[in-house]
């Protein structure tokens, strides 16, 4: 891979940290507390805490997401994005385009959910 597309790819990825952080830090100081004043009823009482439960459970998952950008920016550093952690083959530049901080190339990613779907 060229020092270009690494470079696109860097700052790619970058971006895709930085909003989420931005999510983050939007939760933190809009949608951590909720003013009871504002809430009339248990109704919107509880449809709120539901709100903000999904909203919470959304950012977990970016977390991992984060993990997962923080690796592929490894990757880049070390010299091994854009190869499959399974085969060692090199992952199209299709799919890097799509999915940046994928470690598997799409063969190995197919095998991989067949497995899941057969083993739960």
């Amino acid at each position: 891979m060229t020092k270009v597309q690494l470079k696109k790819f860097r700052e790619l990825l970058e971006a895709k940290r930085w909003e989420i952080i931005k999510r983050a830090e939007q939760t933190l100081s809009e949608d951590m507390s909720l003013d009871l004043n504002d809430l009339p009823d248990e109704m919107d009482l509880a449809s709120s805490e539901y709100l903000q439960s999904f909203t919470f459970r959304l950012r977990g998952r970016e977390k991992v997401f984060l993990d997962k950008i923080q690796k592929a920016l490894d990757r880049i550093e070390d010299g091994s994005f854009g190869l499959c952690e399974e085969c060692g083959d090199k992952i199209t530049l299709k799919r890097l385009e799509a999915r940046p901080e994928t470690t598997l190339c799409i063969r190995c990613k197919e095998d991989q959910e067949r497995v899941e779907k057969d083993f739960g």
